[in-house]
């Protein structure tokens, strides 16, 4: 049941002066990068092919530069064999390939021993962040939860970090707790304390809301739950494309991503977790590869992570994951990404502030969305909004963002909104382009 008290029927008032003004801390120091010039666009083949189009849903879904493009390409066309199953050079080489980009991934994430050296083994290959947080609800928890224990999420949870947790509780007589956000999306140290207890065996957010773009104190949940001898699992499909995760620094047990969202393939996801909490778990799925030996009753199965990787992996898809981390943080880098994507969220909260009919969700203050901004026209359902605005060529997302009680306990109409996601290879035509094309929304209702 989601609690209705916290929050009142003017969550989506729309932004005022603070987030321009100078004498505002948030507002003082935004960063002064020329969002006019865009060095990135040409690096991704389907905004050159469509200078037409203003594309703000990275959120969902990011575009690939080429060299992502070229790396799948690569593997097919150089080495075309199945990893692990054969001892020629082709498959050898493929099975090199993808060891490298789960070496890369752990590195990337700090998963890395006293030596500072990559604990690969820790880092499973899944088809996306859903499958990746299934697989703990799944195959982790079966193993700690007991009649009585709790789970604690946040409200502001997608789907795929809400629904396998409510399955997991309802297998093992658990019970699901709610952290309930400020109006703003800040959970405080009060709603913390009182929610985290000794009962408490799990605690699974997101790092970065996919509706209020806001980070979540991560550390704090961490040392909460870890006080009471419980595990923190952490989503991070919106953080990895836009800052540096470390898993040693939030204190995490368990973390997961989707390659999609951060410019690699669809179709392949990413979960760590601390070796022994993936030696205790029971495998997630059944099959090839999976195992050590079979017998006609009974099987043994491989070593993490091979243990949840039964079938064939999308090879080519792994590859050029790492293709994409490599552009991603080495050749645009995440300071470069967090000041183009900053100046951009300034720019557009300030030109959203103009228009008195649009009402934001979540804060008001630029630097606390990390390329999200979900917002509503007031009195125009946000399906129309987004139609009308794909006819300007600007790409926005309408629905529920797969946050339906966030939404119900937002008291959003409709239980939707719009969200334009922004990312570094956007500029301020991009922006311009959606506030032109929200003025023809608002014109076209009310002529």
């Amino acid at each position: 049941m989601i609690d209705t008290e916290h929050v009142s029927c003017d969550t989506c008032t729309a932004p005022t002066a603070p987030v321009l003004d100078a004498s505002d801390e948030a507002s003082r120091a935004w960063p002064r990068i020329n969002i006019d010039e865009n060095p990135y666009k040409a690096d991704f083949p389907l905004l050159v092919a469509h200078p037409e189009i203003s594309f703000l849903d990275s959120a969902a879904t990011a575009q690939r530069p080429a060299c992502v493009l070229d790396a799948q390409r690569s593997f097919y066309e150089t080495m075309n064999a199945n990893p692990l199953r054969g001892l020629y050079s082709l498959s050898v080489e493929a099975t090199e390939a993808i060891e490298q980009v789960r070496a890369q991934i752990a590195r990337l994430i700090g998963a890395v021993d006293e030596a500072e050296r990559p604990r690969a083994a820790e880092i499973v290959f899944t088809r996306n962040t859903s499958e990746s947080l299934n697989l703990v609800a799944k195959a982790f928890a079966p193993t700690v939860l007991r009649p009585g224990d709790e789970v604690v999420i946040t409200i502001m949870e997608h789907h795929s970090n809400l629904i396998p947790w409510q399955q997991a509780c309802r297998a093992a007589g658990a019970k699901l707790v709610y952290l309930y956000p400020t109006k703003t999306g800040e959970l405080t140290d009060t709603e913390i304390a009182a929610k985290i207890g000794p009962r408490t065996k799990i605690v699974a957010a997101a790092h970065v809301s996919n509706v209020f773009g806001c980070r979540l104190p991560l550390e704090k949940l961490a040392a909460a739950v870890h006080a009471h001898g419980g595990y923190l699992v952490v989503d991070a499909a919106q953080s990895i494309p836009h800052m540096p995760v470390d898993v040693r620094a939030i204190g995490a047990d368990f973390l997961a991503f989707s390659g999609h969202k951060a410019l690699g393939p669809m179709g392949v996801g990413v979960l760590w977790g601390r070796a022994e909490l993936l030696d205790q778990a029971e495998p997630f799925l059944t099959g090839g590869e999976m195992i050590d030996s079979v017998t006609e009753q009974d099987a043994v199965w491989a070593p993490v992570p091979e243990k949840f990787e039964a079938g064939t992996q999308d090879a080519a898809g792994i590859y050029a994951t790492g293709t994409a981390l490599t552009y991603l943080t080495e050749q645009v880098g995440y300071e470069r990404i967090a000041e183009r994507e900053q100046a951009l969220v300034h720019y557009a909260m300030s030109r959203l502030v103009e228009l008195p009919w649009v009402d934001i969700l979540g804060s008001i203050y630029w630097d606390r969305h990390h390329g999200v901004i979900s917002f509503n026209v007031r009195g125009i359902h946000p399906h129309d909004v987004a139609s009308i605005l794909d006819m300007e060529g600007v790409c926005v997302r309408a629905g529920h963002h797969c946050a339906q009680p966030l939404l119900a306990w937002l008291g959003c109409e409709n239980l939707a909104c719009c969200r334009a996601s922004l990312a570094f290879y956007n500029d301020r035509a991009d922006v311009d382009r959606f506030i032109d094309g929200l003025s023809t929304v608002w014109k076209t209702f009310h002529a």
